[in-house]
């Protein structure tokens, strides 16, 4: 098989078993759900600066959570099928378009939940949607490429949150900053630095993990 077509079944395989146990996506969407409410339930009302920076708090631990499971059922004996069957390059590969999918999914719900929930006017709804959609990919690749190196150290949380930290602050900065001058009504043209920063971002988070994942597999 070529790489696109064992990208294509590798995602279909991962959509086959969460379809099947449901457990992933339904114990982030209780998370997502049942923090925006307590969070409503202790603020009641609060400005567009504090709304927005709440919502990617609630996105970046939904994240940790969803992601962190990406090479759980990898392991033993499957990780051996795998390394006969595909190339390194379609897992990890894959293993983003998939997490990619799972977090715009997220994200639209809680974006959906959250401003039905605290009812904040939005000043420019078209950049505030592209900056969920962004961030929910640069959530998505960073914590894969992290989650993938961190399955061969026995998927050790530890390790997780420390590769991640100094790659998720800034790029959770970058994200505060779009959304919040969208929320406000900032045209476009103000915000393609940002834009152009969070697409290098996910260019550069992609480049490494095609380079540096076939290495981590054959260990």
């Amino acid at each position: 098989m070529d790489l696109l077509t064992q990208v294509k079944t590798l995602i279909y395989k991962d959509v086959l078993l969460e379809w099947r146990s449901k457990y992933a996506i339904n114990s982030i969407l209780l998370y997502v759900v049942s923090t925006v409410f307590v969070c409503y339930q202790s603020f009641q009302s609060v400005d567009t600066s504090v709304w927005n920076t709440l919502f990617w708090i609630i996105l970046l631990f939904a994240a940790i959570n969803a992601m962190s499971r990406s090479f759980l059922q990898e392991t033993g004996n499957r990780q051996l099928y795998y390394y006969s069957m595909v190339s390194p390059k379609a897992i990890i590969l894959a293993k983003i378009i998939y997490n990619s999918l799972i977090m715009i999914l997220m994200t639209g719900i809680a974006f959906i939940v959250y401003n039905l929930i605290f009812r904040t006017p939005i000043g420019n709804l078209p950049v505030y949607l592209l900056s969920i959609f962004l961030g929910s990919i640069s959530f998505a690749t960073v914590f894969t490429m992290v989650a993938g190196i961190s399955a061969k150290a026995g998927n050790n949380s530890t390790i997780m949150a420390i590769l991640s930290f100094p790659v998720i602050i800034p790029l959770l900065i970058v994200l505060i900053k779009l959304s919040k001058a969208a929320a406000i009504g900032g045209v476009i043209a103000d915000s393609w630095g940002d834009i152009a920063v969070l697409l290098a971002i996910n260019i550069v988070t992609i480049a490494i993990s095609l380079l540096l994942f076939p290495y981590l597999w054959r260990d």
